[in-house]
């Protein structure tokens, strides 16, 4: 879903000092501040996947709202993290608020202040 996955990069790439950079031997987007992760891409199966990291309780909140949209992801979603399907009709402002939450929750205070 190349539309879903060019609209998250914008969002991601309009923050400050925010880069894209694969991480591991990945080849999908992931999106840094300062060399941390604040947003990844996926691609598992038939979805079209966007992680972001989550303020405390978003995850349960939005998960148990909408499951077919919203879940848990492997290997982060212990930590909060927050999946969110790209491949299905989606509330853009909400996809944007993740990731502003996100990038507020991983870069320096002095650049998470700048939004």
């Amino acid at each position: 879903m190349p539309g879903a996955i060019e609209r998250v990069r914008e969002i991601c790439l309009a923050l400050p000092e925010a880069v894209e950079k694969p991480f591991g031997g990945h080849t999908d987007p992931a999106f840094r501040v300062r060399d941390k992760i604040f947003a990844i891409i996926s691609r598992p199966f038939e979805h079209v996947c966007l992680t972001t990291k989550g303020a405390p309780g978003a995850q349960d909140i939005l998960v148990g709202s909408d499951s077919e949209r919203y879940f848990r992801p492997p290997y982060t979603g212990h930590r909060g993290w927050v999946g969110v399907r790209l491949d299905i009709p989606i509330d853009w402002e909400v996809v944007t608020d993740l990731v502003r939450d996100s990038y507020r929750l991983t870069a320096p205070k002095s650049l998470a202040r700048l939004l």
